[in-house]
Protein backbone atom coordinates (compact mmCIF):
# COMPACT_ATOMS: atom_id res chain seq x y z
CA UNK A 1 0.00 0.00 0.00
CA UNK A 2 1.55 3.70 -1.26
CA UNK A 3 1.58 6.21 0.45
CA UNK A 4 1.54 9.71 -2.03
CA UNK A 5 -0.08 12.92 -1.93
CA UNK A 6 -2.61 12.24 -4.73
CA UNK A 7 -3.20 9.44 -7.17
CA UNK A 8 -5.08 11.73 -9.80
CA UNK A 9 -1.40 13.53 -10.72
CA UNK A 10 -0.46 10.13 -12.26
CA UNK A 11 -0.95 11.23 -15.77
CA UNK A 12 1.42 14.24 -15.39
CA UNK A 13 3.66 12.09 -13.75
CA UNK A 14 3.11 9.20 -16.96
CA UNK A 15 4.47 12.44 -19.03
CA UNK A 16 7.70 13.58 -17.14
CA UNK A 17 8.85 10.34 -17.11
CA UNK A 18 8.29 9.23 -20.77
CA UNK A 19 10.28 12.72 -21.07
CA UNK A 20 13.36 11.99 -19.04
CA UNK A 21 13.12 8.47 -20.90
CA UNK A 22 14.09 10.14 -24.04
CA UNK A 23 17.38 11.34 -22.63
CA UNK A 24 18.48 7.92 -20.75
CA UNK A 25 18.81 5.44 -23.48
CA UNK A 26 21.76 3.34 -21.85
CA UNK A 27 19.30 2.55 -18.95
CA UNK A 28 16.57 1.74 -21.89
CA UNK A 29 19.16 -0.69 -23.41
CA UNK A 30 19.54 -1.98 -19.84
CA UNK A 31 15.73 -2.01 -19.62
CA UNK A 32 15.28 -4.17 -22.63
CA UNK A 33 17.47 -6.57 -21.62
CA UNK A 34 16.31 -7.04 -18.50
CA UNK A 35 12.98 -7.55 -20.11
CA UNK A 36 14.21 -10.65 -21.80
CA UNK A 37 16.22 -12.18 -19.26
CA UNK A 38 14.51 -11.38 -15.75
CA UNK A 39 17.69 -11.29 -13.34
CA UNK A 40 16.15 -10.60 -10.67
CA UNK A 41 13.45 -12.40 -10.53
CA UNK A 42 12.23 -13.28 -6.97
CA UNK A 43 13.89 -10.40 -5.23
CA UNK A 44 12.76 -7.50 -3.40
CA UNK A 45 14.35 -4.72 -3.46
CA UNK A 46 13.72 -1.10 -1.20
CA UNK A 47 15.45 1.93 -2.49
CA UNK A 48 15.37 5.49 -0.53
CA UNK A 49 16.39 7.93 -2.98
CA UNK A 50 15.15 11.10 -4.82
CA UNK A 51 11.62 10.56 -5.98
CA UNK A 52 12.03 12.41 -9.28
CA UNK A 53 11.42 11.25 -12.95
CA UNK A 54 14.87 9.89 -13.94
CA UNK A 55 14.43 7.62 -10.32
CA UNK A 56 10.96 6.38 -12.13
CA UNK A 57 13.08 5.09 -14.66
CA UNK A 58 15.52 3.28 -12.82
CA UNK A 59 12.38 1.90 -11.16
CA UNK A 60 10.34 0.82 -14.25
CA UNK A 61 14.09 -0.95 -15.10
CA UNK A 62 14.36 -3.13 -11.94
CA UNK A 63 10.77 -4.42 -12.39
CA UNK A 64 11.37 -4.94 -15.87
CA UNK A 65 14.01 -7.27 -14.33
CA UNK A 66 11.77 -9.20 -12.11
CA UNK A 67 11.84 -7.84 -8.94
CA UNK A 68 9.62 -5.94 -6.65
CA UNK A 69 10.14 -2.82 -5.64
CA UNK A 70 9.30 -0.82 -3.11
CA UNK A 71 10.67 3.33 -2.65
CA UNK A 72 10.90 6.34 -0.16
CA UNK A 73 12.07 9.66 -0.77
CA UNK A 74 15.53 10.65 0.29
CA UNK A 75 14.75 14.04 1.11
CA UNK A 76 11.22 15.22 1.69
CA UNK A 77 11.85 18.38 -0.79
CA UNK A 78 13.06 16.31 -3.99
CA UNK A 79 10.10 14.19 -4.04
CA UNK A 80 8.01 14.84 -7.45
CA UNK A 81 4.38 13.64 -6.11
CA UNK A 82 2.97 13.34 -9.99
CA UNK A 83 6.12 10.70 -10.23
CA UNK A 84 5.06 9.16 -6.75
CA UNK A 85 1.55 8.86 -8.23
CA UNK A 86 2.85 7.39 -11.92
CA UNK A 87 4.93 4.63 -9.68
CA UNK A 88 2.07 3.68 -7.76
CA UNK A 89 -0.39 3.16 -10.70
CA UNK A 90 2.44 1.00 -12.18
CA UNK A 91 2.55 -1.95 -9.28
CA UNK A 92 5.56 0.01 -7.15
CA UNK A 93 4.92 0.61 -3.93
CA UNK A 94 5.66 4.22 -3.11
CA UNK A 95 6.00 6.26 0.17
CA UNK A 96 7.24 9.47 -0.68
CA UNK A 97 5.36 13.04 -0.35
CA UNK A 98 6.40 16.34 -0.87
CA UNK A 99 7.16 18.30 2.20
CA UNK A 100 6.92 15.27 4.38
CA UNK A 101 7.40 15.63 8.21
CA UNK A 102 10.88 14.49 9.63
CA UNK A 103 8.22 11.67 12.01
CA UNK A 104 6.83 10.89 8.65
CA UNK A 105 10.43 10.46 6.61
CA UNK A 106 11.43 7.53 8.94
CA UNK A 107 8.11 5.50 8.85
CA UNK A 108 8.66 5.95 4.82
CA UNK A 109 12.14 4.78 5.60
CA UNK A 110 10.15 1.80 7.69
CA UNK A 111 7.62 0.90 5.78
CA UNK A 112 10.29 0.11 2.94
CA UNK A 113 11.56 -2.42 5.16
CA UNK A 114 8.86 -4.01 5.74
CA UNK A 115 8.84 -5.31 2.51
CA UNK A 116 11.52 -7.13 3.63
CA UNK A 117 14.06 -6.58 1.09
CA UNK A 118 16.99 -9.14 -0.29
CA UNK A 119 18.69 -5.39 -1.96
CA UNK A 120 18.45 -1.96 -0.63
CA UNK A 121 19.72 0.84 -2.15
CA UNK A 122 20.11 4.55 -1.16
CA UNK A 123 20.76 8.11 -1.12
CA UNK A 124 22.87 9.16 1.78
CA UNK A 125 22.74 5.73 3.41
CA UNK A 126 19.46 6.50 5.61
CA UNK A 127 18.27 3.09 4.45
CA UNK A 128 21.80 1.20 5.75
CA UNK A 129 21.69 3.26 8.80
CA UNK A 130 18.01 2.03 10.24
CA UNK A 131 19.44 -2.17 8.93
CA UNK A 132 22.75 -1.12 11.38
CA UNK A 133 20.19 -0.05 14.29
CA UNK A 134 16.58 -0.52 14.80
CA UNK A 135 16.33 -3.35 11.65
CA UNK A 136 19.35 -5.49 12.51
CA UNK A 137 17.04 -8.22 12.16
CA UNK A 138 16.50 -8.11 8.80
CA UNK A 139 18.62 -10.35 6.44
CA UNK A 140 20.17 -8.12 3.16
CA UNK A 141 22.27 -9.86 0.62
CA UNK A 142 23.74 -5.99 -0.24
CA UNK A 143 22.98 -2.60 -0.75
CA UNK A 144 24.38 0.04 -3.19
CA UNK A 145 25.13 3.91 -2.57
CA UNK A 146 24.45 6.99 -4.30
CA UNK A 147 25.91 9.75 -3.35
CA UNK A 148 29.57 10.98 -2.20
CA UNK A 149 28.15 11.60 1.89
CA UNK A 150 26.60 7.90 2.07
CA UNK A 151 29.88 6.24 0.74
CA UNK A 152 31.57 8.46 3.19
CA UNK A 153 29.39 7.09 6.14
CA UNK A 154 29.53 3.43 4.38
CA UNK A 155 33.68 3.47 4.56
CA UNK A 156 33.78 4.69 8.06
CA UNK A 157 31.30 1.81 9.33
CA UNK A 158 33.61 -0.75 7.04
CA UNK A 159 36.37 1.00 8.55
CA UNK A 160 35.21 0.47 12.66
CA UNK A 161 33.88 -3.20 11.38
CA UNK A 162 30.35 -2.24 11.47
CA UNK A 163 29.27 -2.81 7.83
CA UNK A 164 27.04 -6.22 8.29
CA UNK A 165 27.18 -6.94 4.71
CA UNK A 166 28.72 -5.88 1.04
CA UNK A 167 28.04 -2.78 -0.28
CA UNK A 168 28.00 -0.73 -4.22
CA UNK A 169 29.74 2.44 -3.96
CA UNK A 170 28.35 3.40 -7.39
CA UNK A 171 29.11 6.67 -6.50
CA UNK A 172 32.75 5.68 -7.21
CA UNK A 173 32.50 4.19 -9.95
CA UNK A 174 33.81 6.47 -12.92
CA UNK A 175 30.91 6.74 -15.04
CA UNK A 176 28.92 8.29 -12.01
CA UNK A 177 31.01 10.95 -10.06
CA UNK A 178 33.10 12.06 -12.91
CA UNK A 179 29.78 13.17 -15.14
CA UNK A 180 27.13 12.77 -12.33
CA UNK A 181 29.03 15.03 -9.82
CA UNK A 182 30.17 17.71 -12.02
CA UNK A 183 28.38 18.12 -14.98
CA UNK A 184 25.31 17.54 -13.23
CA UNK A 185 25.24 19.15 -9.75
CA UNK A 186 27.53 21.64 -12.07
CA UNK A 187 24.11 22.89 -13.88
CA UNK A 188 21.35 21.49 -11.31
CA UNK A 189 22.74 23.53 -8.65
CA UNK A 190 23.73 26.36 -10.78
CA UNK A 191 19.38 26.19 -12.27
CA UNK A 192 18.52 26.02 -8.63
CA UNK A 193 19.80 29.50 -7.72
CA UNK A 194 19.20 31.15 -10.40
CA UNK A 195 15.10 29.84 -10.36
CA UNK A 196 15.07 30.93 -6.57
CA UNK A 197 16.72 34.27 -6.39
CA UNK A 198 16.21 35.45 -10.75
CA UNK A 199 19.69 36.64 -9.99
CA UNK A 200 21.67 37.60 -12.89
CA UNK A 201 25.26 36.00 -12.02
CA UNK A 202 27.63 37.29 -15.02
CA UNK A 203 29.56 40.18 -12.25
CA UNK A 204 28.96 38.29 -9.34
CA UNK A 205 31.26 36.84 -6.62
CA UNK A 206 30.11 33.40 -6.55
CA UNK A 207 31.97 31.64 -3.71
CA UNK A 208 32.36 27.34 -3.55
CA UNK A 209 32.99 26.10 -0.79
CA UNK A 210 34.55 22.52 -1.59
CA UNK A 211 36.17 21.32 -4.73
CA UNK A 212 35.56 17.84 -4.83
CA UNK A 213 33.99 16.82 -8.22
CA UNK A 214 30.50 18.60 -7.09
CA UNK A 215 32.45 21.38 -6.02
CA UNK A 216 34.16 21.57 -9.71
CA UNK A 217 31.34 21.50 -11.61
CA UNK A 218 29.52 24.14 -9.39
CA UNK A 219 32.62 26.61 -9.33
CA UNK A 220 32.93 25.74 -13.89
CA UNK A 221 29.01 26.68 -14.41
CA UNK A 222 29.60 29.35 -12.31
CA UNK A 223 32.60 30.99 -14.23
CA UNK A 224 30.45 29.89 -17.46
CA UNK A 225 27.96 32.46 -16.08
CA UNK A 226 30.36 35.12 -15.71
CA UNK A 227 30.74 35.04 -12.17
CA UNK A 228 34.10 35.69 -10.40
CA UNK A 229 34.60 32.37 -8.54
CA UNK A 230 36.65 31.99 -5.40
CA UNK A 231 36.74 28.65 -3.92
CA UNK A 232 37.34 27.29 -0.37
CA UNK A 233 39.12 24.00 0.54
CA UNK A 234 40.90 22.49 2.90
CA UNK A 235 42.42 20.02 0.61
CA UNK A 236 45.64 21.52 -0.46
CA UNK A 237 46.21 19.47 -3.60
CA UNK A 238 42.53 20.70 -4.31
CA UNK A 239 43.19 23.62 -3.51
CA UNK A 240 46.15 24.41 -5.96
CA UNK A 241 43.72 22.63 -8.90
CA UNK A 242 41.52 25.63 -8.46
CA UNK A 243 43.70 28.15 -8.30
CA UNK A 244 45.90 26.61 -11.34
CA UNK A 245 41.85 26.88 -13.01
CA UNK A 246 42.28 30.64 -12.74
CA UNK A 247 39.40 30.52 -9.27
CA UNK A 248 40.62 32.84 -6.31
CA UNK A 249 41.17 30.86 -3.40
CA UNK A 250 40.86 31.59 0.20
CA UNK A 251 39.74 30.69 3.50
CA UNK A 252 36.20 30.35 4.12
CA UNK A 253 36.04 33.48 6.29
CA UNK A 254 37.90 35.88 4.18
CA UNK A 255 35.41 34.14 1.54
CA UNK A 256 32.18 34.90 2.95
CA UNK A 257 33.85 38.86 3.16
CA UNK A 258 33.35 39.29 -0.19
CA UNK A 259 30.88 36.68 -1.73
CA UNK A 260 27.57 37.36 -3.11
CA UNK A 261 26.07 34.19 -3.41
CA UNK A 262 27.98 31.08 -1.12
CA UNK A 263 27.07 27.28 -2.24
CA UNK A 264 28.47 24.69 0.02
CA UNK A 265 29.08 20.98 -1.79
CA UNK A 266 31.81 19.69 1.62
CA UNK A 267 29.10 16.86 3.23
CA UNK A 268 30.21 18.25 6.16
CA UNK A 269 28.70 19.91 9.25
CA UNK A 270 28.59 24.08 9.95
CA UNK A 271 31.18 24.75 6.43
CA UNK A 272 28.71 28.17 6.78
CA UNK A 273 28.44 29.38 10.74
CA UNK A 274 28.52 32.35 13.08
CA UNK A 275 31.92 33.38 12.30
CA UNK A 276 30.82 33.45 8.79
CA UNK A 277 27.41 35.38 8.76
CA UNK A 278 29.02 37.74 11.56
CA UNK A 279 31.53 39.02 8.20
CA UNK A 280 28.84 38.60 5.32
CA UNK A 281 27.60 41.47 3.05
CA UNK A 282 24.04 42.27 3.46
CA UNK A 283 21.67 40.40 1.00
CA UNK A 284 24.25 37.73 0.69
CA UNK A 285 22.55 34.15 -0.42
CA UNK A 286 23.15 31.12 0.88
CA UNK A 287 22.68 27.38 -1.03
CA UNK A 288 23.50 23.95 0.23
CA UNK A 289 24.32 21.70 -2.89
CA UNK A 290 25.71 18.93 -0.45
CA UNK A 291 23.55 16.23 0.30
CA UNK A 292 22.28 16.71 3.84
CA UNK A 293 20.90 19.96 5.34
CA UNK A 294 23.57 20.33 7.77
CA UNK A 295 26.26 22.61 6.16
CA UNK A 296 24.43 25.63 6.68
CA UNK A 297 24.14 26.17 10.65
CA UNK A 298 20.69 27.42 10.57
CA UNK A 299 20.13 27.27 14.08
CA UNK A 300 22.54 29.35 15.18
CA UNK A 301 21.45 31.20 12.39
CA UNK A 302 17.90 31.52 13.74
CA UNK A 303 18.91 31.95 17.01
CA UNK A 304 20.74 35.03 16.52
CA UNK A 305 18.25 36.85 13.90
CA UNK A 306 15.47 39.07 14.84
CA UNK A 307 13.61 38.42 12.05
CA UNK A 308 12.60 35.51 9.44
CA UNK A 309 10.53 35.99 6.82
CA UNK A 310 9.60 34.15 3.81
CA UNK A 311 10.17 36.93 0.58
CA UNK A 312 10.07 34.66 -2.59
CA UNK A 313 9.24 30.68 -2.97
CA UNK A 314 12.70 29.00 -1.72
CA UNK A 315 14.05 31.85 -0.49
CA UNK A 316 13.99 32.85 3.47
CA UNK A 317 15.08 36.23 4.82
CA UNK A 318 16.95 36.40 8.20
CA UNK A 319 17.85 39.43 9.38
CA UNK A 320 20.98 39.29 11.29
CA UNK A 321 22.68 41.65 13.22
CA UNK A 322 21.55 44.96 10.87
CA UNK A 323 22.12 43.25 7.90
CA UNK A 324 20.21 40.68 5.47
CA UNK A 325 20.80 37.38 5.14
CA UNK A 326 18.85 34.74 2.13
CA UNK A 327 18.59 31.22 2.90
CA UNK A 328 17.61 29.18 -0.31
CA UNK A 329 15.24 25.91 -0.15
CA UNK A 330 15.56 25.87 3.54
CA UNK A 331 19.07 24.90 3.29
CA UNK A 332 18.62 21.56 1.38
CA UNK A 333 19.65 20.36 -1.56
CA UNK A 334 19.10 23.49 -3.67
CA UNK A 335 18.98 21.99 -6.95
CA UNK A 336 16.35 19.90 -6.00
CA UNK A 337 14.37 21.26 -3.90
CA UNK A 338 14.50 24.76 -5.97
CA UNK A 339 14.71 23.06 -9.16
CA UNK A 340 14.63 20.11 -10.57
CA UNK A 341 17.38 18.25 -9.89
CA UNK A 342 20.24 16.79 -12.36
CA UNK A 343 19.37 16.41 -15.92
CA UNK A 344 18.18 13.10 -17.42
CA UNK A 345 20.57 12.58 -19.60
CA UNK A 346 23.63 12.40 -16.79
CA UNK A 347 21.25 10.07 -14.30
CA UNK A 348 21.23 8.17 -17.56
CA UNK A 349 24.95 6.96 -16.63
CA UNK A 350 24.43 6.35 -12.50
CA UNK A 351 21.52 4.66 -12.93
CA UNK A 352 23.18 2.73 -15.01
CA UNK A 353 25.54 1.64 -12.74
CA UNK A 354 22.50 1.24 -9.74
CA UNK A 355 20.56 -1.23 -12.66
CA UNK A 356 23.72 -3.20 -12.96
CA UNK A 357 24.68 -3.28 -9.60
CA UNK A 358 21.38 -4.79 -8.42
CA UNK A 359 22.41 -7.91 -10.60
CA UNK A 360 25.86 -8.09 -9.95
CA UNK A 361 25.19 -7.87 -6.15
CA UNK A 362 22.52 -11.30 -6.64
CA UNK A 363 25.00 -12.89 -8.81
CA UNK A 364 28.10 -12.34 -6.17
CA UNK A 365 26.84 -12.02 -2.77
CA UNK A 366 27.26 -15.26 -1.33
CA UNK A 367 31.47 -14.65 -1.78
CA UNK A 368 31.63 -11.01 -1.03
CA UNK A 369 32.35 -9.91 2.28
CA UNK A 370 30.88 -6.79 4.58
CA UNK A 371 32.83 -4.41 2.88
CA UNK A 372 32.64 -1.07 0.36
CA UNK A 373 32.90 -2.80 -3.09
CA UNK A 374 33.27 -0.43 -6.53
CA UNK A 375 31.52 -2.37 -9.60
CA UNK A 376 34.30 -3.81 -12.12
CA UNK A 377 36.19 -1.68 -14.70
CA UNK A 378 34.42 -3.38 -17.41
CA UNK A 379 31.24 -2.16 -16.25
CA UNK A 380 32.31 1.56 -16.44
CA UNK A 381 33.80 1.07 -20.19
CA UNK A 382 30.89 -0.58 -21.23
CA UNK A 383 28.29 2.00 -19.57
CA UNK A 384 31.04 5.31 -21.02
CA UNK A 385 31.27 3.37 -24.38
CA UNK A 386 27.29 3.41 -25.27
CA UNK A 387 26.89 6.82 -24.10
CA UNK A 388 29.46 8.03 -26.29
CA UNK A 389 27.85 6.32 -29.18
CA UNK A 390 24.53 7.79 -28.09
CA UNK A 391 25.45 10.96 -27.84
CA UNK A 392 27.24 10.63 -31.48
CA UNK A 393 30.73 10.14 -30.71
CA UNK A 394 33.20 8.47 -31.78
CA UNK A 395 36.02 5.59 -30.44
CA UNK A 396 39.70 5.44 -31.82
CA UNK A 397 40.25 1.92 -32.14
CA UNK A 398 44.35 1.07 -31.65
CA UNK A 399 46.02 -1.06 -34.23
CA UNK A 400 47.75 -4.20 -32.98
CA UNK A 401 51.29 -2.84 -33.56
CA UNK A 402 50.01 0.19 -31.52
CA UNK A 403 48.60 -2.15 -28.51
CA UNK A 404 51.99 -4.01 -28.40
CA UNK A 405 54.25 -1.49 -27.95
CA UNK A 406 51.74 0.03 -24.88
CA UNK A 407 52.29 -3.39 -23.61
CA UNK A 408 55.99 -3.62 -24.34
CA UNK A 409 58.85 -3.09 -22.13
CA UNK A 410 61.54 -3.53 -24.34
CA UNK A 411 60.55 -0.29 -26.84
CA UNK A 412 61.58 3.18 -26.26
CA UNK A 413 63.61 5.56 -27.67
CA UNK A 414 66.10 4.17 -30.62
Amino acid sequence: MSTIKDAKLAELGNEEVAWAARQMLVLEEIKNDFSKNKPLEGLNIGACMHVTKETANLMLTLKEGGAKVALCASNPLSTKDSVAAYLAENDIEVHAVWGVSNEDFFIHLNSVLDTNPDITMDDGADLVSLLHTERVDLPIMGSMEETTTGVIRLKSMEKNNKLRFPVVAVNDSDTKHLFDNRFGTGQSAMDGVVRATDLLIAGLNVVVIGFGDCGKGVAERAYGMGAKVTVVEPNSVRALEALMHGYEVKTSINAAKIADVIISVTGNLHALDTEHFDVMKDGVALANAGHFDVEINLEALKNESTEIERVREHVESYKYKGKEILVLAEGRLVNLAAASGHPASVMDMSFANQALASEWIKDNHEKLESKVYTLPKEVDIKIAATKLSLMGGELEILSDDQIKYLDSWEHGTS
